[in-house]
């Protein structure tokens, strides 16, 4: 009897906050769930923060498909989506730009064309933002450096209108990947 493969889309936005754990935890996921496919698909600025912290070869090697945004119907993703060709979409790290633009119906890029076309399909969507709570924070440079920043009212306020949406569940940790896939796949075979 042949496998029943299953395809998961995800997303990379531009975001340095997280990726590298991020990437980990996809790393793992993929290893634990052998009958399922994840497509990475790129933000430019995605491929752009990948290549800075140095795990765009990895992302390569670990994953068979690997795309970088051309415009925001290439590659084929929000077709894809809508047409049911993946079990669920997650864009992690997500940028406070991406999340504004979802949270406002903004359409124009890669990722927020193909998260909201994903949703008018009813195709699950997890969203892990970089900027999740106001005040300060820090963040790991790609040399291993702290970074302080600021996660300003108005980016906390987007993910907290993110969290109303129907059909999209928000994040804060990359190690809560693992219990996405188990909720939405159920125990590794």
């Amino acid at each position: 009897m042949k496998t029943v493969r299953v395809k998961v889309a995800w997303g990379i936005t531009g975001s340095g906050d997280k990726i590298i754990e991020t990437v980990e935890a996809m790393t793992l996921v993929k290893e634990e769930y052998m009958t399922v496919d994840i497509e990475v698909f790129l933000s430019k600025a995605g491929e752009q923060v990948a290549k800075y912290y140095k795990i765009y070869d990895k992302l390569r090697e670990s994953f068979a498909k690997v795309y970088t945004e051309e415009d925001a119907n290439t590659p084929f993703l929000a077709g894809r989506a809508q047409m049911g060709d993946f079990k669920f979409l997650i864009v992690a790290p997500a940028t406070s730009n991406t999340v504004a633009k979802i949270v406002h119906g903004i359409a124009d890029t890669l990722l927020t064309n193909s998260v909201i076309q994903g949703l008018k399909a009813n195709v699950p969507v997890y969203i892990m933002p970089c900027d999740y709570h106001e005040g300060r924070t820090k963040t790991t440079l790609p040399d291993g450096r702290k970074l302080k920043l600021r996660v300003r009212k108005e980016d906390a306020e987007n993910v907290k209108r993110l969290q109303t949406m129907e059909g999209l569940t928000v994040f804060e940790k990359p190690r809560e990947i693992s219990s996405i896939f188990r909720n939405e796949l159920g125990t590794a075979v």
